[in-house]
């Protein structure tokens, strides 16, 4: 299983790598062109379908990998286990909005669905389902680190003989 999610990670980078360079190529292409007078106007929708698709998958790629910038001005005072704790509950709450935006934008990509680009004849809705990738990758990646907090709170809560101890009070039946 972790062989597969690596591999689709990769993956991931990779067609986001390969977007970035295309998106950099057509718009150069189009301001070269632009030089000389020449217009194509399929370039700036075919420009803004991979903008959409290398932004979501960027997103969820520092998401994933941690890059993303954080406050934890107040966090990093707390004790281990209030840390993890707050944590989970952040990450709850972002796996809810994710949640959210997998649902509605499921139903917006549907109703989409006949809308077309200008110039390209490629459906809205394709753009859209970069945002609904990105954000069940995200999802996906959320719930692995509630699981690495979970794994650390139990650590802690080990560490503190609160887990794992036996009940006071209670003495062993002699043999």
């Amino acid at each position: 299983m972790r062989k597969i999610y690596r591999a689709l990670c990769k993956a991931e980078t990779a067609l986001c790598g390969a977007g970035f360079i295309a998106l950099v190529l057509l718009i150069l292409l189009s301001a070269g062109l632009r030089f000389f007078r020449f217009s194509m106007a399929w370039n700036i929708d075919l420009a803004l379908f991979l903008l959409a698709w290398t932004a979501f998958l960027g997103a969820d790629i520092a998401w994933r990998d941690n890059k993303l910038f954080g406050i934890d001005i107040v966090t990093r005072r707390l004790p281990g286990l209030a840390q993890h704790l707050v944590r989970i509950a952040v990450l709850a709450t972002i796996l809810v909005g994710l949640s959210i935006i997998v649902i509605y934008g499921s139903q917006l990509a549907w109703f989409e669905r006949t809308r077309r680009f200008q110039s390209i004849p490629v459906p809205y809705s394709f753009a859209l389902l970069s945002l609904l990738v990105a954000a069940a990758s995200m999802a996906f990646s959320t719930l692995l680190k509630i699981f690495h907090c979970a794994v650390a709170i139990k650590d802690n809560l080990k560490e503190l003989g609160l887990l794992g101890a036996k009940p006071a009070g209670k003495k062993e039946a002699a043999t």
